[in-house]
């Protein structure tokens, strides 16, 4: 195991590095590192295979969170043990556990990379990054092939992000596109069936619809909903049958539902 460096100024640069890292998006891809904090997430992302720069953890941390360390340090190009209040400038948490790593960001991949088959998500200017990281969340867990992030929706990889998305993000392949409608256009010229979540009751019902290998759900921001250029890409509007008052889901719900319903039709759930 290589030395391990301690840490105990809260005006060290290597930890306001670190700490700018969680809160600017901008500087992340500046950097092409982002900022990651959990025993479990940060092990999630070492045995991902993303180059982990530096690892961070405290002293308690060093023993209560052995298992996850023995998992990181041999991918780590720099350890570092941390004071706790040094600590207290990297976490995004009430209650830290003291384990933080930053690592280098996947290489951006376009949509064009898709598959030939498969049940994919589209998600629209998501603003929220709890809603982002649920989303991520469910759709690894339903068994979803890949995630498209369209427009400016916030970034995958910020700490709120990480924290929801527990760790779903080292595992779901994420496709990065600047428009959703061009996008949607090029997929069905691939044979993709594109389907656009809307809270309309001339859509059809997602329960009466029978889905094709290649599919692409489109689902739009939490207060906008999809752009209608999107929408009128698309191929079909598919909607939740709903019997409450409710005229519509946030975006977290509404994918989740959606995904699970499109992933039981084509028998995956079973």
């Amino acid at each position: 195991m290589m030395p391990c460096q301690v840490i105990t100024s809260r005006k060290n640069e290597i930890i306001k590095t670190a700490a700018k890292l969680r809160d600017s998006a901008s500087f992340r891809r500046e950097q092409n590192t982002f900022l990651a904090e959990g025993a479990r997430l940060c092990a999630d992302a070492a045995d991902s295979g993303l180059l982990i720069h530096s690892v961070f953890y405290t002293e308690r941390a060093g023993e209560k969170y052995a298992s996850y360390l023995e998992r990181i340090f041999p991918k780590a190009e720099q350890m570092y043990q941390i004071a706790d209040s040094v600590a207290e400038l990297l976490s995004d948490t009430r209650q830290p556990q003291g384990v933080y790593c930053t690592a280098e960001l996947p290489k951006r991949t376009a949509a064009a990379e898709l598959g030939q088959s498969g049940c994919y998500l589209a998600l629209e200017e998501i603003q929220d990054p709890s809603n982002l990281g649920a989303v991520l969340r469910t759709a690894e867990a339903l068994g979803v092939s890949g995630v498209v992030l369209a427009g400016s929706c916030c970034d995958p990889y910020g700490a709120k992000a990480l924290r929801a998305g527990m760790g779903a993000v080292f595992r779901l392949p994420l496709y990065f596109e600047e428009d959703l409608a061009l996008c949607v256009r090029r997929l069905r010229e691939q044979g993709f069936f594109t389907a656009a979540a809307v809270p309309a009751e001339d859509a059809l019902l997602i329960t009466r619809v029978s889905f094709p290998p290649a599919v692409l759900l489109a689902v739009g921001n939490e207060g906008a909903g999809l752009s209608q250029e999107a929408i009128a890409a698309c191929e079909a509007r598919v909607t939740i049958p709903m019997l409450g008052r409710a005229e519509s889901l946030n975006a977290a719900s509404s994918a989740a539902i959606l995904m699970w319903e499109i992933m039981r039709t084509r028998g995956r759930l079973e």
